[in-house]
């Protein structure tokens, strides 16, 4: 079997790896040569655990091909895979320009039976676009291929998408041909073996099942932040509140953790688009404008407490970040509470030192130069007057503290993952402030 995939960014490029992995010839295109060219000779575009493995694994065994040529790529091809952007416009709106025109392209120049499939978060609707400029470049060649179109979303998590392509919880398709079902039953035999199951459903159902899902998954995070910040006023901790319900399996405990706000690709994005989605129906999604406020808002609560622990003078003060990226594991920076945290300082006449693992090249594309970058943890915080935990990645877990408090002028923690303890931190003299736990700047 041979399949295109279409965009080499996260979700195309995990794509094209793992189907190569379990057999399939996969040649992965995109318009950008310098991609291509870094990606033949092993260099990757992002940043995701597992991932060069795997791309250097399969091109070296022959089933994994890069191509700026989506003509010559698609033939032979029994699917094609579109991946590729769908940024927000200012109204919230996805932007489907980079889709239909690949839908386009695909319909220039295709020469037999092909299954067209969404690969890339769209709203509803945009199969029957797809299908629409797919027949069009059809009509324009005054050519009769055959095709069908269908929506296969994905659910990766950025910092373990291999591992969730290849042991997927579920697998959704949108199909309305028995044709259809049938090529992608055979895409992803190789992953059902094991009982993975495939869920075949209409397309525009399984459109807005990938909507619903990550807005399902936001909402609890804003939820929750929003639970901590009136334990603060309650002098409750949520800590324990989180234990507390997470132990109903009603509610379970995945998502509930109170932070600084969520980021990255998916879930700012598709809550913009789902709620617009709403409002071109006539329909309000008043939960979700509610999401997006509380995430927006908490997104400012670190540097509330900062800037209350200082009484508002943070002129030439000092504040250390550990951590950038939006979450752990990746090297994101889209939509990252990170650089909202850092421009307030920055307002604020603060300098900021940072030192993340993977995402410092990422983040100088939006803060530039007007913070310092460190080569580790240790030298962001020498001389600061604060330590700011802004990502939870693992190597943060337990540090020396009286080296890290040795280093810096000042002794206080802000905690923005509630990281830490406040009675092991306190033992070294630091105050500690996290998210919701009842104490807080005066």
């Amino acid at each position: 079997m041979k399949i295109t995939v279409v965009g080499t960014g996260y979700v195309g490029l995990v794509t094209g790896a793992c189907l190569a992995d379990v057999g399939i010839q996969v040649t992965c295109v995109d318009i950008d040569q310098k991609k291509i060219d870094g990606l033949e000779n092993g260099i990757m575009p992002i940043y995701e655990p597992g991932l060069k493995d795997i791309v250097l694994r399969n091109h070296a065994k022959g089933r994994l091909h890069f191509s700026t040529n989506l003509s010559e790529s698609i033939k032979g091809s029994g699917a094609a895979f579109i991946a590729v952007g769908t940024p927000p416009g200012e109204d919230g709106s996805a932007d489907l320009k980079y889709v239909l025109g690949v839908a386009q392209e695909i319909g220039q120049t295709m020469d037999d039976y092909l299954v067209v499939i969404t690969k890339s978060t769209v709203p509803v609707g945009t199969a029957e676009k797809v299908r629409g400029a797919v027949a069009s470049a059809l009509d324009k060649r005054s050519a009769s291929f055959s095709f069908d179109v269908a929506s296969n979303p994905e659910f990766l998590k950025e910092g373990a998408a291999i591992e969730d392509f290849m042991k997927p919880d579920r697998i959704v398709v949108g199909i309305d041909t028995e044709r259809a079902r049938e090529m992608m039953a055979r895409v992803y035999r190789p992953f059902t073996l094991n009982g993975h199951p495939v869920i075949f459903m209409d397309i525009p159902s399984a459109e807005m099942t990938k909507y619903a899902a990550n807005a399902m998954l936001a909402t609890k995070i804003s939820f929750m932040n929003d639970i901590a910040n009136l334990c603060e006023r309650m002098g409750a901790d949520v800590n324990q509140v989180r234990k507390g319900i997470g132990s109903d399996p009603r509610i379970g405990n995945k998502f509930i953790y109170p932070g600084i706000g969520y980021g990255g690709s998916c879930f700012p994005k598709d809550v913009k688009a789902l709620a617009r989605t709403g409002r071109e129906n006539g329909h309000t999604m008043r939960i979700l404008e509610a999401v997006e406020a509380v995430n927006d808002a908490q997104k400012s609560v670190l540097f509330n407490k900062i800037n209350a622990y200082f009484g508002g003078e943070l002129q030439g003060k000092t504040v250390a970040f550990w951590g950038l990226s939006f979450k752990p594991n990746t090297d994101d920076m889209r939509e990252a509470p990170s650089v909202v945290i850092a421009n307030l300082l920055l307002d604020a006449g603060a300098h900021v030192r940072a030192y993340d693992p993977v995402a410092m090249e990422e983040a100088k594309h939006q803060l530039g130069d007007r913070i310092t970058y460190c080569a580790d943890e240790m030298e962001a915080v020498r001389g600061a007057d604060a330590l700011a935990l802004i990502t939870e990645w693992a190597e943060f877990r337990v540090p020396d503290w009286s080296a890290v408090a040795n280093e810096m002028n000042g002794k206080v923690l802000f905690d923005g993952r509630n990281l830490y303890r406040r009675e092991i931190v306190g033992e070294i003299g630091f105050d500690y402030f996290g998210i919701g736990q009842g104490e807080q700047p005066a």
